[in-house]
């Protein structure tokens, strides 16, 4: 899965944090509720735009980042 394809980041919304495309969730908000124990169908209930596949690319995201191996991505420039 290619989380990014999930994620945009722009300046006019949520101040340039990464978001759910097509929301105005942030990623963050996500994760903050997986961490908190929230299971998928109920972030979904909480944030109906936000779709299952879109709460499964916030847990590979996080999984990825945590890797030691893996490589920075060039953020977009503004």
């Amino acid at each position: 899965m290619n989380y990014l394809d999930h994620f945009e980041r722009n300046p006019k919304i949520c101040s340039g944090a990464w978001v759910i495309k097509g929301t105005r969730v942030p990623v963050r908000t996500i994760l903050d509720s997986l961490a908190e124990g929230a299971s998928g169908e109920a972030i979904h209930a909480d944030f109906p735009t936000v779709s299952l596949d879109d709460i499964r690319a916030v847990i590979a995201f996080a999984a990825a980042s945590v890797k030691e191996d893996l490589p920075v991505v060039e953020l977009p420039a503004f």
